[in-house]
Order: structure tokens, then C-alpha cells, then sequence
């Protein structure tokens, strides 16, 4: 573990609050020239707006940001309609979706939506077959058929086929969701509340050794950052809360020391001002100084 010599990506991550400025939040930040918009999904929450209705607006609405759930409910998505879903954002956004995918959380309001209430054990493996099943949606085939546990497909026809090769980031953690995204995923987006720096190296390492099990190079998978934290102009609060010149040490240290290669952010206070600081005086200052110790 270490820096896998990726190239860097930034993103925004867009709560999705009804009475939010949300489009206007969406198109600021592509007009900051970020490279994606991640959204939050949480049906059960009356004060959000459903996130696969927002990231079809924000699509709309925007020219080069692409966009992602962060991640989708697979308890309340149905993989098949889910990978017909992303597929269809892709071909009508010109190739600008991509699929952030979790087991599910907060099981009790997950039943009063009506869906599933899953053991750990039960939700891995779900996640195991929805994967195998949006991945053979995506192919446009005919007749596809699936027997799992949890899911299946009985001759089922596909498509639209994706207008790019979406990427399919699990939000996991443990050893078994790690070792998933590792063996077949495309990346893993933790969120730095819950996977702290202190972690990042072992849970890199599950993911390594099961990508390599597989046949698979583990720098090929993406290591996406949800980071949580505050742009300041005073004297640093500790991690990822502090001036501009403290966000661009440990982003740099996160890239090429602890092997993470896109970070959206999650800010805390004035979200439009947090955006604009980030995208403007710590976005480009990282990209600097990764390729400067990269090359160096």
C-alpha cells in the first residue's frame, strides 16, 4: 500500500435536503471544474428528495461532472432495475454516471419502507449477487439468467448498454465487503467519518490480497474518499479542519502515502463557500503537489 499512481479526481458530496438549493449547488460545482457529484441515498428520509430523481436533474443540468449515488440502497434498489437505471442515466448524460453501491444500513427504517431486514451475513451476500447481475444487465444479452439467493433473472432481456464502462464502487467495510470490492468491484468509497487514515492501510491490504487472488491488478480499482470537514482561515481543529494549506498536506499525504485517488467532499458550514474554497484553493494546489513527489 501506498500510492497507487492513479490519477486524482474531486468531488462534491451533494445532501439531498428538499429544500436545499440543490441544482444550483450541482451546477456550481461543474462550472468549478469538479470531476464528480456524489449523492446520498436514504429513502426513508421525508426531508431528502429521492436521489435517483436528483442525479437525473443534476445530469441534466450540468456539461462534464459525473455523477454517482453514495451510496445506493441496494435493500430498497432492485439490482436489475437498478443496473437498467444507471445504464439509461449513462447513455442520456453522454457516459457521465457511475454506480456507488452499499449492503444497506439503518435496517428498521429500510422494513418501513417494506424492504428486507439482512443478517450482515445475508446483506454481503446480497451485495455478492447484485453485482454479477448489474454487471450482466450492463452487457445488453438476452435470456439472462441468475439463481441466487437473494435475487434472480429468469430469461430476462437488457438493456440500454452503458455509453461507457461505469464504474462500480462498493461503500463496504469488513473483511468480507472488502475482499468483494477487491475481487469484483472497481472501487471502494469509504467516507473518512468511519474509515479513518489509521485503517486505510489494512483495509487497502484485504482489498489488494483478494484482487490478486483474482487475477487482478488492485491498482486498476479506484479508492474514492468521501472526506468530512471544514475550510477554515484560523488555526487547525484536527483533521480536515483547518486552513487551506492543512487540507492540501493530508489530501497529498492521503494520495501518495495512504493510496486514495479521488475525494469528495462533505463539508461542514456555508456549503456554496466550502465548495468554492475547496474547488479553488485546495483542489488545484493538491494536483501540484502530488505530481511534484510523484515526479520527484
Amino acid at each position: 500500500m501506498g500510492d497507487y499512481g492513479r490519477p486524482l479526481e474531486f468531488g462534491y458530496f451533494l445532501v439531498p435536503n428538499t429544500g436545499d438549493p440543490l441544482l444550483e449547488t450541482a451546477r456550481l460545482a461543474d462550472r468549478l471544474g469538479l470531476d464528480l457529484i456524489g449523492i446520498q441515498d436514504h429513502p426513508y428520509q421525508r426531508g431528502y428528495v429521492d436521489t435517483w430523481t436528483l442525479l437525473s436533474m443534476v445530469a441534466a443540468v450540468t456539461e462534464r461532472v459525473r455523477v454517482f449515488p453514495d451510496v445506493a440502497s441496494l435493500p430498497l434498489r432492485q439490482p436489475a432495475v437498478l443496473a437498467k437505471a444507471a445504464a439509461s442515466l449513462d447513455v442520456l448524460s453522454g457516459g457521465r454516471a457511475e454506480l456507488g453501491l452499499g449492503a444497506g444500513a439503518f435496517w428498521e427504517a429500510i422494513g418501513a419502507f417494506g424492504g428486507p431486514r439482512r443478517t450482515p451475513g445475508e446483506a454481503m451476500g446480497a451485495l455478492e449477487e447484485a453485482v454479477e447481475i448489474i454487471r450482466q444487465v450492463w452487457s445488453g444479452g438476452r435470456g439472462l439468467r441468475f439463481d441466487g439467493e437473494h435475487y434472480t433473472l429468469s430469461g430476462a432481456n437488457a438493456g440500454p448498454v452503458p455509453a461507457h464502462d461505469i464504474g462500480i464502487w462498493l461503500g463496504v467495510k469488513g473483511p468480507r465487503g472488502l475482499a468483494l470490492a477487491g475481487r469484483a468491484a472497481d472501487g471502494w468509497v469509504p467516507s473518512s467519518s468511519w474509515a479513518t487514515p489509521e485503517v486505510l492501510a489494512e483495509s487497502h491490504a484485504r482489498i489488494d490480497e483478494a484482487a490478486a487472488a483474482a487475477g487482478r491488478d488492485p491498482a486498476a480499482i479506484r479508492r474514492i474518499y468521501n472526506v468530512n470537514g471544514a475550510i477554515t482561515d484560523g488555526e487547525s481543529r484536527g483533521f480536515l479542519h483547518g486552513p487551506p494549506d492543512q487540507w492540501v498536506e493530508e489530501l497529498t499525504d492521503l494520495a501518495v502515502g495512504h493510496g486514495m485517488d479521488a475525494f469528495v467532499l462533505w463539508p461542514e458550514g456555508d456549503q456554496h463557500k466550502q465548495l468554492e474554497r475547496f474547488a479553488t484553493e485546495v483542489v488545484p494546489a493538491v494536483r501540484d503537489q502530488v505530481r511534484h513527489e510523484r515526479e520527484g
